[in-house]
């Protein structure tokens, strides 16, 4: 999308920015900074105390989606300082159009392969990072309408404080899309979540392909941490997903440049930043189902999966995320996102629990933007017939 205005304002200068609140102050920085070794510093020193973990916004994954997609949309990174130091995170856009129509905003930047928006923010300052970005774009709003905040976990540690902000210092605001994912928790052993969420009748079905899977050849699992033989398995993965059906729809990992060196590179990035952890079912070594786990203890991300179509009668995804279960005895683990889009017809079955995410539109600016807002909530929230 076009850049609607540019976001040189004072808060890309070295001076600092006056606060919003005590002790805050927000800084708008652009890509080139984010190589900044002092920066980076902070930028992991903030991934490891903030109130809710997202691979997404860690720099082994946010930098290159920078660099692949950052400069044509004129993302920049809204960086949130308290106390002298970086508390806050969140890259930032200003498309020009909202959802087809000429309707310029403020938005959270994510892209086709990012699956949460929630902002990176050190534990216990949620609601003062919240204030201090509305009060800055309710003075530097530009040619924005208004702000959109794509996928927040629903009732989390940044979405529990940004309505309770909302609720202090009434501003009008609306939930655009909710939507509902597949989501692995609880506190039990990997055998006794798979009989609870499974029939017995299911599960004899899939102990019987796996049976007859065993019979195609040698039948192995693997699970790998860090980056031992990395690179030959991240372009195997590649390999046996663009020899699907991504591949024959052109929406493959490898059907574009771009999306490619996005994966190679985030892949190596967390292997070096130790939150990788890789999965593959094998038959005479030859991969027939992989997976990729990006580790944010206590959360996991399921970030991508693929499998060899002409095994399909043996369910070879579904096998892979059986092994895929012991997560659920990981020291330290909490709850696994699927990233599945809703409805998923394989993950649903198995991972029990669903995880909803929000996209929160919010008024920002003067009198003239707020009314504009209103109207667009009065529109997006009316009442649909369903005939």
């Amino acid at each position: 999308m076009a850049r609607a205005i540019s976001f040189r304002t004072r808060a890309d200068s070295t001076d600092a920015l006056p606060a919003a609140a005590p002790g805050g102050r927000l800084r708008l920085i652009g890509r080139d900074d984010c190589h900044d070794a002092a920066f980076l510093a902070e930028w992991e020193r903030l991934v490891a105390h903030a109130a809710e973990p997202n691979p997404f916004f860690e720099a082994w994954y946010l930098r290159p989606a920078l660099d692949q997609w950052g400069t044509a949309r004129g993302v920049r990174i809204a960086a949130w300082y308290h106390g002298g130091r970086l508390a806050g995170l969140m890259p930032v856009e200003r498309p020009a159009r909202y959802y087809g129509h000429p309707l310029p905003h403020l938005a959270g930047w994510l892209h086709a392969n990012a699956f949460c928006g929630v902002p990176l923010v050190m534990a216990g300052h949620e609601a003062a990072f919240w204030r201090d970005v509305l009060a800055h774009f309710d003075d530097n709003p530009g040619s924005a309408l208004f702000l959109h905040l794509p996928l927040l976990p629903e009732g989390g540690p940044l979405d529990a404080a940004l309505t309770r902000v909302l609720a202090a210092a009434p501003r009008a605001h609306y939930v655009a899309a909710r939507e509902e994912r597949a989501m692995l928790e609880g506190k039990v052993s990997a055998a006794a979540y798979c009989d609870a969420a499974m029939s017995a009748k299911k599960r004899k079905e899939l102990r019987r392909q796996h049976n007859r899977l065993a019979e195609e050849g040698t039948l192995t699992f693997d699970r790998v941490e860090g980056d031992a033989g990395l690179a030959a398995w991240t372009a195997e993965f590649l390999a046996l997903e663009a020899a699907g059906w991504k591949g024959a729809a052109g929406s493959a990992l490898v059907s574009s440049p771009d999306t490619r060196a996005l994966f190679i590179e985030a892949l190596a990035g967390a292997a070096a930043a130790g939150r990788l952890e890789r999965l593959a079912l094998r038959i005479d070594g030859r991969a027939i189902a992989m997976l990729v786990n990006f580790l944010t203890l206590p959360g996991v991300y399921s970030y991508k999966t693929a499998f060899d179509e002409a095994y399909a009668r043996f369910s070879p995804g579904m096998l892979l995320q059986l092994e895929n279960l012991a997560l659920l005895e990981k020291p330290g683990f909490g709850w696994a996102d699927s990233c599945a889009v809703q409805g998923h017809p394989m993950i649903e079955r198995l991972w029990r629990s669903r995880r909803a995410m929000v996209s929160r539109n919010i008024a920002i600016g003067g009198p003239v933007r707020r009314a504009v807002f209103r109207l667009l909530k009065a529109y997006e929230t009316r009442p649909r017939s369903h005939a």
